[in-house]
């Protein structure tokens, strides 16, 4: 839970310094990239403990990945939705349900395990 936690935190800093600078196209792209990096620091400071952590509990790198890339799709459909006022359509809700049986697939053993 901690792992997912932090990977979430993370996770919204990635977002925010990837796409926020989307809405401001007028913003010059040098100090774009100068924010973007500021932005990212903080990202790794949730992210590097995360996967530490996930490690230490006993999650193996691919687990690790594909549970972060879940998260990412997530924090993303709603910084899209809510922070760009974008509409998704049915197609990235069904791209983002396939990730979705990656996620169960790659960590199955550790579900059927907790149940």
């Amino acid at each position: 839970m901690k792992t997912a936690l932090l990977l979430t935190i993370s996770n919204i800093f990635m977002t925010f310094a990837w796409y926020g600078h989307l809405k401001y196209l007028k913003v010059s792209l040098p100090l774009v990239v100068l924010a973007s990096w500021g932005i990212a620091f903080f990202e790794y400071c949730f992210q590097v403990p995360a996967n530490r952590i996930g490690a230490l509990e006993g999650y193996s790198a691919g687990q690790l990945k594909i549970l972060q890339e879940a998260i990412t799709l997530v924090v993303f459909t709603v910084f899209a939705m809510t922070y760009l006022r974008e509409k998704l359509t049915w197609n990235y809700y069904a791209g983002i349900a396939l990730v979705f049986a990656g996620v169960f697939l790659v960590n199955y053993k550790r579900i059927a395990a907790a149940m």
